[in-house]
């Protein structure tokens, strides 16, 4: 008996923890933070939050939607969710009080969303030139470039940015290939290879900055974009994805360039934006990005041809 209690244990703490390692850290933490919310809003009124009910989740999207998005609301309605799941309770989400209560909030508020700005071209070049004239260590200068032309080039997260290993670069004749380990759309570590040619300009050409990162840092293995401590002494610990959105508003702010709606995914935006652009097709953008539908990347496409395939292009005044 005491051997089979012994047994059940054990499986019951792999369970819970192969329930933690279903999702990724940062989509438990934002879990545990929307929850937080809605717990803090059912004190406030004498409300059950867990277990809890449809028509209290209505009111809570409701008192949401005064300041929010709907995109917000429906994040915060999955993570109250997935913690009623987790911990064993039954939260019916298609309740008519729920999905009717979000119809009519997206009616009175519209659906449309304005995304962070994508880093075009010249914002590209307006960045690598301020960093070139900062009046600090070479080092310095040579990752934050190597970081904003990587991310730019590959249409990166700035989470895969910040993961990427020695051991995940191949150089070869054109250029270099990037393995993506895991990332937001590949929960189960399928991994996927990035390929970045080399571009007519050193100056801007994410391979052959990278290549001179590489050898000024020393880097042989482990990850490539770390920090600095103290003296611009390189330390081994990596970079957080928080200090790629840093490094982008503190360049464009140095160049001159309002940095207020732009983000660390500008650098992955920018890309797609550009790439639509420059007449790539949806597919070939998808397999750079990882996007897995063509909604995100066929409004990409919308937004770089809105002038281009404008049809006031044909009225001759």
């Amino acid at each position: 008996m005491n051997e089979l209690s012994t047994d059940l244990k054990s499986l019951h703490e792999a369970t819970l923890n192969n329930l933690k390692s279903s999702k990724a850290n940062n989509t438990l933490r934002a879990y545990k933070s929307d929850f937080k919310d809605f717990g803090a809003f059912c004190a406030k009124h004498g409300l059950n939050s867990l277990p809890t009910e449809p028509k209290i989740v209505s009111l809570y999207l409701t008192h949401l939607s005064k300041n929010s998005k709907i995109s917000t609301l429906r994040r915060r309605l999955v993570s109250i969710s997935m913690v009623h799941r987790l911990k064993g309770h039954y939260l019916d989400t298609k309740h008519p009080i729920i999905v009717e209560n979000l119809m009519g909030i997206r009616r009175v508020k519209g659906s449309i969303q304005k995304g962070k700005k994508p880093i075009l071209i010249s914002h590209l070049k307006q960045i690598i030139n301020v960093i070139n004239e900062q009046k600090t260590d070479e080092i310095k200068k040579i990752r934050d470039k190597s970081i904003i032309l990587i991310g730019f080039g590959g249409g990166f997260r700035r989470s895969e940015i910040i993961s990427i290993d020695h051991e995940d670069l191949e150089f070869v004749p054109e250029g270099l290939k990037i393995t993506i380990k895991k990332s937001k759309t590949d929960q189960f570590g399928e991994g996927m290879s990035k390929g970045l040619p080399y571009f007519t300009s050193e100056i801007y050409c994410p391979v052959k900055n990278l290549k001179k990162w590489l050898e000024i840092s020393k880097i042989q293995s482990g990850p490539i974009f770390r920090r600095f401590s103290k003296g611009s002494s390189l330390t081994d610990k990596r970079l957080t994805d928080q200090s790629v959105v840093l490094l982008i508003k503190k360049y464009l702010n140095l160049a001159g360039v309002e940095n207020k709606n732009f983000s660390g995914h500008s650098l992955r935006s920018g890309f797609a934006t550009v790439a639509a652009e420059s007449g790539a097709d949806e597919r070939s953008i998808m397999a750079m990005t990882g996007h897995k539908t063509t909604q995100m990347v066929r409004r990409y496409i919308r937004e770089a041809n809105i002038f281009k395939n404008n049809a006031l292009n044909k009225i001759k005044i």
